[in-house]
């Protein structure tokens, strides 16, 4: 079996690793702008070759794990370049664009809209980690449009990789998408930049801040390059969710500047059954 990982990022990466662990006969190879990540990928045995756009002619999977402003680029020169049995899935955070930018492709049929809910703060291949995709949600966009002998073919590959699979149109996967992934990126990009603006000194953060902060802020590591295209392609939805966060910020200051704490306290106290709902996730993927 012969995978080609377009991006041997974190996903791309990880991807990779569970597919040699869980494959005897499969031969990695790698694509990426960056050689030097495509040396580390090597280096590091997440991959087995080298390749081009060009060398896809015999793949049995494509994985086009680059940012989403990106995969709209290449993906119509992927499908150009792949035989009647391929399958080629991307991984990126948001869905509409790129089903609609090659929806009137010949070989629609071979591609996959694909959104594993998984990966960290860390990026490049360093971060690839074995087992990344164990239990996780992969949101699956427009199956219906894919032939149904690579939809098997797929559901297969995901199954090894112990990934729930949950269906969904690509309009509505954006729209949810930006309640709980894009905004919490935002709202931790910026929690970093009041805090650095406000405490200039570094050993002060350091030395004051908890588990808390550290937790909240932990996804303003995330890679600029990947959530900037993302932010702009998800711009409608994302640019609503503010919206309503930064009202629920404005109420709770007027309820802080009112005295009102009974009010804050009730606040606080409806949205505690959050910990139901996680928890409820967490059981029903173990």
């Amino acid at each position: 079996m012969n995978v080609y990982v377009i991006g041997v990022g974190l996903i791309g990466g990880s991807m990779a690793l569970d597919i040699k662990s869980n494959y005897e006969n499969v031969t990695v190879f790698g694509i990426d702008s960056n050689e030097k990540y495509l040396d580390i990928a090597l280096k590091l045995k997440i991959i087995d070759n080298k390749a081009l756009i060009s060398d896809l002619a015999d793949a049995d999977f494509v994985i086009l794990a680059v940012p989403v402003d990106i995969a709209l680029v290449l993906l119509p020169n992927v499908l150009d370049k792949i035989n009647d049995g391929t399958l080629v899935f991307d991984v990126g955070s948001t869905k509409f664009p790129i089903c609609n930018a090659i929806a009137n492709h010949s070989r629609r049929r071979n591609f996959l809209a694909t959104h594993p809910i998984a990966g960290t703060e860390f990026s490049g291949p360093t971060a690839a980690t074995l087992g990344l995709f164990e239990g996780k949600t992969n949101i699956i966009c427009e199956v219906e449009k894919t032939t149904f002998k690579l939809q098997q073919k797929a559901l297969g590959l995901f199954e090894k990789l112990g990934m729930r699979i949950r269906y969904m149109d690509a309009k509505s996967h954006d729209k949810h998408i930006a309640y709980v992934s894009h905004l919490s990126h935002i709202s931790s990009f910026m929690l970093g930049k009041t805090v650095i603006e406000k405490e200039k000194g570094e050993r002060d953060i350091f030395d004051m801040a908890g588990s808390g902060f550290e937790s909240t802020v932990r996804l303003a590591k995330s890679s600029p390059a990947m959530w900037t295209p993302i932010f702009r392609q998800n711009k409608k939805h994302v640019v609503k969710t503010l919206e309503e966060y930064i009202s629920n910020l404005s109420k709770f200051k007027k309820l802080l500047e009112s005295d009102n704490f009974d009010a804050v306290y009730d606040e606080m106290q409806s949205v505690n059954k959050i910990k139901e709902i996680l928890n409820n996730c967490e059981e029903s993927t173990s």
